[in-house]
């Protein structure tokens, strides 16, 4: 008996099966749950795979959890130029005059963006949500209409925006698959990072006067690896939660929307990251290692450029299934010239025969192309 399972081994290892454990069925439906919710869903940040679902693409309303898309919106135009954090913004009457939950701005008095942002993220403050939103597209109806459009770009096909603070109207709605797609997309900025760590800290207003903010995601605390995350409740939408947490190079990100009370979308929220982090773990099956021996040659005597990725693969996957992965190279043979850090090509990641991901390689470094007498220089020195 020993012998054969010493020759299956073997054979194993001669043959280079590499094998790596995944999830590529719906193994999430093992999860137990008495979830007292109206919908939930957890996703893997990476690939965007949901590993456990309940009713994850029904359209509910999603109180404060909205502000995710405004927070979006904010972060995505201070990196492309339009705005700056450091911008004074002006706050309208319509931005006072907001209820729910806020800072308490002063009408027509300048404040800082930043300072803006970062009470809508820690406090989820509807003043300040309102006050950007007019800052950045001129009145919050236009600001709905960007976040339905950018929801469209997103592909989320169960969102619709009345307005950026998630306070109730009839035809505001979203899912919990949508709303994890859009935290994937905030968790990519580091800004957001530097105010999501906030436990409790004072809004200081120009007029000298202070308001406490404190985290309204008790998880951002209280949960080992927890990354940011926005929670929101109405009598309509009951109490909702979006949040992501990572440990080692696994990243989770868990949305509870319609829970009875505080307590449970917390404990939901907190249990799905369990049950992600005890059956999952991730394996990068893609970075710059991987283009070490790669080159393009660049035309003319002995030139090539080397290569890097423009980002990891990382995949997160359950621990007791196995697959195979392969990685396909879509690169040319030669180039005339190369900048650094354009993209020369790309890598197609395959999982088990299915494509999960195409990420671009770039070039590491600068080769001009070469003019007349450059070429008469080659010719001469061979």
């Amino acid at each position: 008996m020993k012998k054969k399972i010493c020759i299956v081994l073997l054979l194993i290892l001669t043959c280079g099966i590499f094998i790596l454990p995944t999830n590529l069925s719906a193994s999430y439906a093992t999860f137990e749950s008495s979830e007292s919710c109206k919908s939930s869903v957890l996703i893997d940040m990476n690939t965007k795979k949901i590993l456990y679902e309940n009713n994850a693409h029904d359209r509910v309303p999603i109180a404060s959890v909205t502000k995710l898309m405004t927070i979006l919106l904010t972060l995505e135009n201070v990196q492309c130029g339009n705005i700056s954090l450091s911008d004074k913004v002006v706050v309208s009457e319509n931005a006072n005059s907001m209820g729910g939950s806020q800072i308490f701005l002063d009408a027509n008095v300048q404040y800082e963006l930043s300072e803006l942002l970062k009470s809508v993220i820690v406090a989820s403050a509807n003043d300040s949500s309102v006050a950007i939103a007019e800052y950045i597209a001129g009145s919050e109806n236009n600001f709905v209409r960007m976040m339905n459009e950018r929801a469209q770009e997103l592909d989320l096909k169960n969102t619709n925006y009345s307005n950026c603070t998630g306070l109730p109207t009839p035809d505001g709605y979203s899912s919990a698959y949508d709303q994890a797609i859009i935290l994937s997309n905030v968790l990519n900025y580091d800004t957001y990072h530097n105010y999501s760590s906030i436990w409790m800290e004072d809004f200081k207003h120009p007029s000298g006067r202070t308001t406490q903010m404190t985290n309204t995601n008790r998880l951002s605390r209280f949960y080992e690896g927890c990354i940011g995350g926005k929670t929101g409740s109405t009598n309509q939408a009951k109490y909702c939660l979006a949040v992501g947490a990572k440990r080692n190079d696994t990243s989770l990100i868990s949305v509870v929307l319609g829970a009875d009370n505080s307590k449970d979308r917390f404990k939901l929220a907190s249990d799905l990251l369990n049950y992600g982090f005890s059956n999952y773990t991730s394996t990068t099956l893609f970075s710059d290692a991987d283009l070490n021996n790669r080159f393009i040659k660049i035309k003319g005597h002995n030139r090539q450029i080397s290569l890097k990725a423009e980002r990891n693969f990382t995949f997160a996957h359950n621990k007791n299934q196995d697959v195979n992965y392969s990685l396909i190279y879509n690169l040319p043979n030669m180039l005339i010239s190369a900048k650094e850090n354009q993209i020369v090509g790309n890598v197609q990641v395959v999982v088990d025969g299915v494509i999960v991901d195409t990420i671009n390689i770039l070039s590491k470094d600068t080769v001009d192309e070469l003019t007349v007498w450059d070429y008469i220089k080659e010719i001469t020195t061979l």
